[in-house]
């Protein structure tokens, strides 16, 4: 008989009594190991699915809306309204909140933002979305049923469509507010591409005017049109993604004189040559050349007559660079440029420098946990890393108290001919883009939101 086998009479010997202690030991620690680890993971597994469910509903949401967002779109490139005279958008933005039941809306906030916070039926913490409202000094020159009908002026930037876009994202949460934990909170903002001379404006007068307080956000999300990306692609970068940015005015003072008689005169033309070529040579010769750096003169005005020598000369340009030291280094740099080459010609200057923005920097932790959520929203092949730009944007303030994600939108069609750059006459974009960021950002909000319920 083998020693492990027992009549119904027969009593298990010591040996195999402990051999089947030791067998239901084990039973007991896999199913105490199997119940554990089946614990820890449902949470993430329902949060998974939450998630998935939603993303559905937003998309259904998103999709059902396109009319009501064009139409807004259109509405808005019609009337553009430069920095800090945007009365009629912010009224506008405010009634379309109203509307939707929005919570609390705060106007004229930095001149004529509008704040408003939706709040969800659930407890939780606040996450912010960030819209720029302003339009540019350029005259439209596309053909387009929503063609600017003030003229000069042109939404040359996407600021219609990224205001369009957020007004969307609230009227899609509000349908949703049984699922939010928290709240949202939306900033409409004046003055992205600066406040006029010798004003406040722009995210930093939002900011100083308690745009992110009461309640503060444990973040904020932002997006920008981006006419090289294709319609329905997104763009990202962590960490440093757009140059800070500075302007400035140099002006020339020489001495005027007859074209005839140059050595009676200090030739303020010449002496601007000589200046741009100098100056150039700052990031050529003076800055580590693995440094980005940009210096732009952009303007110059001078002279009335072919026949006289100019006795001033204005400029006017721009820096751009991803490094803080570097950027106080060029400013140093720029003033010893120009008192050398004006000296040697015996002109003198005045150096008016500004700093306009700082870099935007997305934060490398939001980031990486908002990706699954965008690529939720457009599917993975259309998510990518987007390069470093040297353009500009004031959503960086933002950036230096919470923590910051500024995404680019694509909002280009090589097939339609919509291609042209920002900042251009002939600037617009594939309005599909508008249902996709709706998708992205309330996605990215109820998402965020739903990860730090705790918070």
């Amino acid at each position: 008989m083998n020693q492990f086998s027992m009549t119904s009479t027969s009593r298990p010997s010591p040996k195999f009594a402990l051999l089947n202690l030791q067998f239901s030991f084990c039973n007991f620690q896999y199913s105490i190991l199997h119940v554990v680890t089946f614990g820890l993971t449902l949470l993430p597994i329902q949060s998974a699915l939450s998630q998935t469910n939603h993303s559905a509903q937003i998309a259904q949401s998103a999709d059902s809306l396109r009319p009501t967002v064009v139409e807004i779109r259109r509405d808005l490139h019609m009337y553009p309204e430069l920095a800090n005279h945007e009365e009629r958008t912010a009224r506008v933005v405010a009634d379309k909140l109203r509307a939707l039941g929005i919570d609390e809306i705060k106007t004229n906030v930095a001149h004529h933002g509008v704040v408003a916070l939706l709040k969800g039926a659930k407890p939780g913490p606040v996450v912010a979305i960030r819209a720029d409202m302003d339009a540019l000094r350029i005259n439209e020159t596309i053909d387009v049923p929503y063609k600017s009908l003030v003229p000069g002026l042109k939404h040359g930037c996407g600021h219609d469509a990224h205001t369009a876009i957020a007004l969307g994202v609230a009227e899609v949460l509000s349908k949703m507010r049984d699922q939010v934990h928290g709240s949202v909170k939306f900033l409409f903002q004046p003055a992205e591409e600066g406040p006029p001379p010798g004003e406040e404006g722009g995210a930093e007068l939002m900011i100083k005017e308690g745009a992110l307080e009461n309640p503060r956000p444990l973040a904020i999300f932002g997006l920008h049109t981006t006419p090289e990306t294709e319609v329905g692609q997104i763009g990202y970068l962590a960490g440093p993604a757009q140059a800070s940015a500075d302007v400035f005015t140099i002006t020339l003072h020489g001495k005027g004189s007859y074209a005839a008689w140059p050595e009676k005169g200090v030739d303020t033309m010449l002496v601007a040559a000589q200046c741009i070529t100098a100056l150039q040579s700052i990031k050529s010769r003076r800055i580590d050349a693995f440094e980005p750096v940009l210096f732009t003169i952009g303007t110059i005005h001078g002279g009335k007559t072919p026949h006289t020598i100019a006795p001033e000369i204005k400029m006017e340009g721009t820096v751009r660079t991803f490094n803080p030291d570097i950027r106080n280094q060029i400013e140093e740099l720029t003033r010893q440029t120009l008192k050398g080459v004006t000296e040697a010609y015996g002109a003198t200057f005045d150096l008016d420098y500004k700093p306009i923005t700082t870099v935007v920097f997305n934060n490398p932790k939001l980031v990486e946990e908002s990706l699954p959520s965008i690529r939720r929203a457009v599917g993975d092949t259309n998510v990518f890393e987007f390069p470093k730009r040297m353009g500009a944007e004031d959503f960086s303030y933002y950036e230096q108290i919470v923590p910051g994600f500024f995404l680019r939108l694509g909002s280009g069609n090589k097939s339609k001919g919509i291609t042209a750059e920002s900042h251009t006459p002939e600037f617009d974009i594939d309005e599909d883009c508008l249902v996709v960021g709706v998708k992205v950002m309330s996605n990215l909000a109820l998402d965020f939101l739903d990860r730090h319920a705790d918070k």
